[in-house]
C-alpha cells in the first residue's frame, strides 16, 4: 500500500482539485494524508479570523474523515504564504513526517498567490526532503524525493487566461458522490463564495468543472493532472499506476 501526501492552500481547494482521486485511492486502502496550509482564516465575512480558521479547519477535518484521511495545518497566514527560507523548511518537515510515496499539490500558475506559493514550496520540500543536512526538526530524510504531481489550477488557466496543458486526468464517475459529500462539509464556504467570487452554489460550480475536465477526456466526471519530472524528480508513474483503470489517457 501506498502513502499519498496532498497539499494545498485552504480548506476545500483539495476537495476541488483532487478529491475524487484522493477518495479512489481510499477506497483502494492507500494511506491519504491531507494538508492545507492556512486555516482560510480570510474567508468569511461573518466571522473574526480566529473563529473563522476554527471553523474551517474543523470542516476541513471532517471532510478529510469521509475517507478515512489524516488532516493537519501548517499554520500559515491566509494571503500571506511566501517562498522563504522558513516556509521551506516547515513544508519539508512536513514531507519528511508524511514519508509518502506520492505528493500532489496544486498548479505552480493559479488565479490566487497563496496556490502558487504552496505549489512551490512543495515542490521544493520533495527536493529537499532527503538532503540529510537541510535541517529542518525532529523528522529523518527520506531517502529519496518522492512522486510528485499538480493538479488543474481552479478553472484551468493561469493569470493571462492561458489554458494550462495535463498530462492525465483520473475517471472519477465511482467516487463523485464521495467528493461532493466532501465539498460538502465546507458549509461555511457557501456565504464567502457568493460574496466574494459570485458563485452562488459551490458544488454546482465544482460538479461544472469535473463535467468540463471529463469531456475532455470523454467521460462523464475527471480530474486532471500534471506530472513534474524534471531532473531529479522521479519519472516513473506512480500516481498513474495507483489509479489503475480509472487513468485517462491525455488525448
Amino acid at each position: 500500500m501506498a502513502t499519498i501526501l496532498a497539499v494545498h492552500a485552504h480548506p476545500d481547494d483539495v476537495e476541488i482539485l483532487m478529491g475524487g482521486t484522493l477518495a479512489l485511492m481510499a477506497g483502494r486502502g492507500h494511506t491519504i494524508r491531507i494538508v492545507t496550509a492556512t486555516a482560510g482564516e480570510g474567508g468569511s465575512a461573518e466571522f473574526d479570523p480566529a473563529e473563522t480558521g476554527r471553523i474551517r479547519q474543523a470542516e476541513a477535518a471532517a471532510s478529510a474523515a469521509r475517507i478515512g484521511a489524516d488532516y493537519r495545518c501548517l499554520g500559515f497566514p491566509d494571503l500571506g504564504v511566501f517562498n522563504d527560507d522558513a516556509s521551506r523548511r516547515a513544508v519539508t518537515e512536513l514531507v519528511r513526517w508524511a514519508r509518502p510515496d506520492v505528493v500532489i499539490t496544486g498548479s505552480l500558475a493559479d488565479y490566487h498567490p497563496d496556490h502558487e506559493a504552496v505549489s512551490l514550496l512543495v515542490r521544493d520540500a520533495c527536493f529537499a526532503a532527503p538532503v540529510a543536512n537541510y535541517r529542518t526538526g525532529p523528522a529523518a530524510a527520506l531517502d529519496a524525493i518522492p512522486a510528485l504531481y499538480f493538479t488543474d489550477a481552479i478553472g484551468g488557466r493561469d493569470r493571462d487566461g492561458a489554458r494550462l496543458k495535463r498530462d492525465f486526468a483520473v475517471d472519477i464517475g465511482a467516487t463523485f458522490a464521495t467528493k461532493r459529500a466532501m465539498l460538502a462539509e465546507h458549509r461555511s464556504q457557501q456565504a464567502w463564495v457568493l460574496r466574494q467570487h459570485g458563485i452562488a452554489d459551490l458544488g454546482a460550480d465544482m460538479e461544472a468543472w469535473s463535467r468540463r475536465v471529463g469531456s475532455d477526456f470523454g467521460v462523464e466526471l475527471a480530474e486532471g493532472f500534471r506530472q513534474y519530472r524534471h531532473p531529479p524528480y522521479p519519472k516513473a508513474a506512480a500516481l498513474q499506476d495507483l489509479v489503475g483503470e480509472a487513468l485517462l489517457a491525455n488525448p
